[in-house]
């Protein structure tokens, strides 16, 4: 396995952002806190490892990181400034 197989695009992380956040993220818009940059949540990179790392497509920072373990999720997103959802 090379790390290409663990690289996806933010959309792979739609189920588990839907039981945590209870609403479609894909099209969230988060800003980058490192270079300022906004994007749809779907267009991030994914690495899938112990957990799930999302970061920037255009500085490579990481946005959040989850964590699942059985019925526990654990979420740091201290790399997103901001995350704006669209609400009804």
């Amino acid at each position: 396995m090379t790390v290409s197989d663990l690289v996806l695009d933010g959309n792979a992380a739609a189920g588990i952002l839907h039981a945590v956040y209870g609403a479609e993220m894909t099209l969230a818009v988060g800003t980058c806190d490192a270079c300022d940059t906004d994007g749809p949540v779907g267009a991030v990179r994914l690495y899938r490892s112990a957990g799930l790392v999302l970061r920037c497509p255009h500085c490579d920072a990481v946005l959040m990181k989850i964590v699942t373990a059985g019925e526990r999720v654990w979420v740091d997103s201290r790399g997103l400034r901001t995350l704006e959802l669209a609400v009804g």
